[in-house]
């Protein structure tokens, strides 16, 4: 993606975590074309879930979006052909086309935009390590900003957008270094066991995503709610299986 030289006053909409739920990547893209943006980046973990894969990746690819690849996309691609242990992967792989993997296998890990953005899904050196917060037996909890700065040590650019714990968080590093989670569109809460026991939650149900303003001042970052069907998509997370799920995407919360 060339954003062009001179990068004043640009609109960037940034979304993560999309999971399948293509429900709310349509309501989150209608949103986002009513704002005019300048381009549309796409941080991973774009199909996998008991919801609708193959509609999430067709409108990926139909509207163009530039994307990279998340641990979960990552998932999908290794050692097909072979059950697995989670009926989930399972069912998101049994709804792909070939078209769809090759496609999921075009991304990379990371990508820099415009010589200004930096973007992975988790870290700059794994996909499926948390940037923001650290994970121990107790839960999830904030790294202190001398982790995260050391962890971004070699990132060059200004903006550094990443995704993984479906959480919206900000924080600049200082010297004109600004760190971004964008949330998650397609996934408001979660329970995960690795590497201990923990939960991420956004507290509501909507899909969301981040708005990126080039100013004077630098890049401020507006996270942006949007309403769409999530009943639906809650019913199709239980009807496939997964009743968990149905819970998260209705309320937005996990284990409260």
């Amino acid at each position: 993606m060339n954003l062009g030289m001179g990068m004043s006053n640009w609109k960037v909409a940034v979304i993560s975590d999309i999971h399948g739920n293509c429900g709310a990547l349509e309501a989150v893209l209608q949103d986002i074309h009513r704002r005019r943006v300048d381009a549309i980046v796409n941080l991973g973990d774009s199909l996998y879930g008991p919801l609708d894969p193959a509609g999430t990746a067709r409108l990926l690819r139909q509207e163009h979006i530039f994307c990279i690849r998340g641990n979960e996309d990552r998932l999908l691609i290794n050692d097909q052909g072979q059950a697995s242990d989670s009926p989930s992967l399972d069912y998101t792989r049994a709804q792909l086309s070939a078209e769809d993997f090759a496609w999921l296998g075009s991304l990379k890990p990371t990508a820099v935009v415009a010589e200004a953005m930096f973007l992975c899904h988790g870290t700059p050196a794994r996909d499926d390590e948390y940037l923001f917060e650290n994970v121990g037996p107790e839960g999830a909890y904030l790294k202190s900003f001398r982790e995260i700065s050391a962890i971004l040590v070699s990132v060059k650019q200004p903006l550094i957008l990443c995704g993984h714990s479906h959480v919206f968080r900000t924080i600049d590093l200082g010297a004109g270094k600004r760190v971004v989670n964008a949330g998650s569109v397609g996934l408001p809460a979660y329970c995960d066991h690795n590497p201990f026991m923990h939960c991420m939650e956004s507290g509501t149900p909507h899909a969301k995503y981040v708005l990126l303003t080039n100013g004077k001042s630098g890049w401020t970052a507006q996270l942006v709610p949007v309403a769409y069907d999530w009943q639906s998509a809650a019913e199709m997370a239980r009807k496939n299986g997964r009743p968990d799920w149905s819970e998260w995407l209705q309320s937005g919360r996990a284990g409260s």
